[in-house]
């Protein structure tokens, strides 16, 4: 119990805090195959380097040796500079840079994708700026004759562009709400395996709702204070913004605290078997990261899987903290999903009684 109260979520917090403390992608190895051999050739490799995304990690000889680089995993993107590009651009023949990502990271291929193309787009907008310098144009009028129609983009709610915001803002509710499910099964579970229920209600003059308060209580206060430090963690340590109320953020946490203990109560309410409630619990947490909406929007999924994401405390938590936080939304937007959390908990209220039955059922005893 006391790795499960305070030493594992301690280690989970700062393992995952470890592991993403970069916030974003950076230098990420890139290849280049240079056909062309030209002070433009190697304009184009110093300016990739020069991205924060990119790092130009090697010239090839051959397209081929640097395929064979990115199956090994020791480049993330191949440019390749065709033979003649600086001289069919002194010509003012347009030449072609081809561009290979490895998107089997979809995130990662993006970027650095994304960071590519800006930085060779930049290079052409250059070229393009000298020849209207030649052709007399000047300034603003040269730049709207490059680019008659500019794009301003700007990004709301992660402007920072950090996968910190939302994999370790889901990451860490995720290990709390894990080890507060299996601590709750464990420690009632362990009553029941033990056969010390009737010992149990006798110590709270035969109420199941005091011998429950008594056994969880001090669990919920403790799991609260993990979930107190965790917003240290993001909110001050890694800065993640707080658009909305902090109240609200708190308040959800401890209502989703709150569902999966009573969450606990239903599963050995209704099977009374602590190994098959601890499995089950693990199962079901995790796959409240796949269906809660972080990695693929909810109204993306077929109607089934939309209806599965209602079925997890953390969908609805997960909508209070990016509403509270990255969106600031009104707090009645917050406050909406609690509601849902509230169901949960009564959930496991309608079977306290079943439990009392359980726990004073002989042939319940020893089950594990």
């Amino acid at each position: 119990m006391l790795f499960a109260t305070v030493i594992g979520p301690l280690m989970g917090f700062f393992l995952v805090v470890w592991i993403f403390s970069a916030n974003v992608p950076r230098d990420l190895p890139v290849a280049v195959v240079d056909m062309d051999h030209t002070s433009l050739s190697r304009q184009i490799a110093r300016m990739t380097d020069a991205t924060p995304i990119a790092a130009v990690y090697r010239n090839f000889l051959s397209l081929e040796e640097a395929k064979k680089a990115m199956e090994a995993g020791d480049a993330d993107a191949v440019i390749y500079i065709p033979e003649d590009t600086e001289k069919n651009i002194l010509k003012g023949i347009g030449s072609e840079v081809a561009l290979y990502v490895n998107n089997t990271n979809v995130v990662k291929g993006g970027l650095l994708s994304s960071g590519i193309r800006k930085a060779i787009g930049t290079l052409s907008a250059g070229i393009k700026l000298q020849g209207q310098y030649r052709s007399g144009y000047y300034g603003e009028q040269a730049m709207a004759r490059i680019m008659p129609v500019q794009l301003r983009s700007e990004v709301l709610f992660n402007p920072y562009i950090s996968y910190s915001y939302f994999l370790t803002a889901c990451l860490l509710p995720i290990i709390l709400i894990v080890f507060t499910f299996l601590g709750t099964i464990y420690s009632l579970g362990s009553e029941l395996y033990k056969g010390n229920g009737p010992l149990l209600l006798k110590s709270a003059d035969n109420s199941i709702v005091v011998a429950l308060a008594g056994k969880i209580l001090p669990y919920t206060i403790l799991y609260f204070a993990l979930a107190l430090f965790m917003n240290v963690i993001l909110f001050n340590y890694l800065g993640m913004p707080i658009k909305g109320s902090l109240s609200i953020i708190i308040l959800g946490e401890l209502m989703l605290i709150l569902s999966y203990q009573m969450l606990s109560i239903f599963l050995l309410g209704l099977f009374s078997n602590m190994r098959l409630c601890m499995s089950i619990a693990s199962a079901y947490s995790m796959l409240a990261v796949t269906f809660s909406g972080l990695s693929f929007p909810v109204f993306g999924m077929p109607a089934f899987g939309q209806a599965f994401s209602a079925v997890f405390p953390f969908s609805y938590w997960l909508r209070i903290l990016i509403s509270q936080s990255l969106r600031g939304e009104p707090t009645v937007n917050g406050v909406i999903p609690m509601v849902a959390l509230v169901a949960f908990i009564l959930l496991g209220v309608l079977f306290i009684p079943r439990l009392k039955c359980m726990l004073l059922n002989e042939k319940r005893w020893g089950k594990i």
